[in-house]
């Protein structure tokens, strides 16, 4: 066992061994689209900084220790992968990422323009691509980070992370969020507190939100029918964001829902305390 793993999996073993009754943290999955916590070698009261992929990461308290909260890319490759910690000195330490392979989804949609756009389309969407980067590669410093979302709609849970999609049998990126089927109209609601990065009408995602919840922690919210909130309000847990839609590329009415972790879409079930991942 390496030594950058074996610091990683004592450091997750003391979360549990009564040493400290702090903020829960996600399920850690070592796969494409996870969640890895790296405990870090620092002490004392003031956190240190910690970087993935030349991106600043959350670094979050657990009784007398530092841990780092990192996203892993749906795209990461597995193998040894290696986070850089600055404190007192700089140090590196390593976490394994496994192979994982996600199921296939085959959609059929009817408007082709969703599927294969044309010329005016594809300018629009390149310009909301560079707007909705922007958001997701946020960082908001915060003390403290609310890691424990609750669902921000019933409903049922129809297509789920990092499945491999096919629109009208033709392959497209995997899937970034979690879907959640329900009747148009329902309350969306905040699964946590944050602040509104922005709000928009976007091209495949329709009626968008996005929360800022600190340290490169960023959610979406799309298809909706309505948005009732805007940029730069302050939210708190449970409150309503909008209503459940079909706007943009969806066959019906349901609300994609999306994690960001320092700038790369993670699965959103493992901030749900209670809900098993695929």
């Amino acid at each position: 066992m390496s030594r950058g793993w074996s610091s990683w999996w004592l450091g997750w073993l003391l979360l549990f061994s009564g040493a400290s009754a702090a903020m829960e943290l996600p399920r850690p999955a070592l796969v494409p689209g996870g969640v890895a916590i790296v405990a870090l070698p620092a002490g004392g009261e003031q956190p240190p900084r910690a970087w993935y992929r030349d991106r600043r990461v959350m670094v979050v308290r657990q009784g007398d220790g530092w841990y780092a909260v990192v996203g892993i890319s749906l795209s990461a490759r597995p193998g040894r992968h290696t986070v850089t910690v600055q404190g007192a000195r700089r140090n590196h330490i390593s976490f394994t990422v496994k192979e994982k392979r996600y199921r296939e989804q085959h959609l059929t949609i009817k408007n082709r323009r969703m599927v294969n756009p044309d010329a005016e389309d594809l300018k629009r969407i390149r310009r909301e691509k560079r707007e909705i980067e922007a958001a997701f590669n946020r960082w908001r410093d915060a003390a403290e980070v609310d890691t424990a979302f609750t669902l921000p709609v019933e409903g049922v849970l129809s297509s789920p992370f990092g499945l491999r999609r096919f629109f009208n049998r033709q392959p497209r990126k995997p899937h970034s969020g979690l879907d959640i089927a329900t009747a148009e109209g329902t309350p969306v609601r905040a699964p946590a507190a944050g602040i509104v990065v922005t709000t928009g009408n976007y091209f495949f995602n329709g009626n968008t939100v996005f929360i800022d919840h600190g340290q490169g922690l960023i959610t979406m919210y799309c298809h909706m029918d309505r948005i009732k909130v805007g940029e730069g309000d302050a939210l708190v847990r449970g409150q309503t964001i909008g209503t459940v839609g079909k706007s943009g590329r969806a066959t019906g009415p349901h609300l994609h829902w999306s994690v960001s972790l320092n700038g790369v879409r993670v699965d959103p079930e493992l901030f749900l305390p209670g809900h098993a991942a695929e």
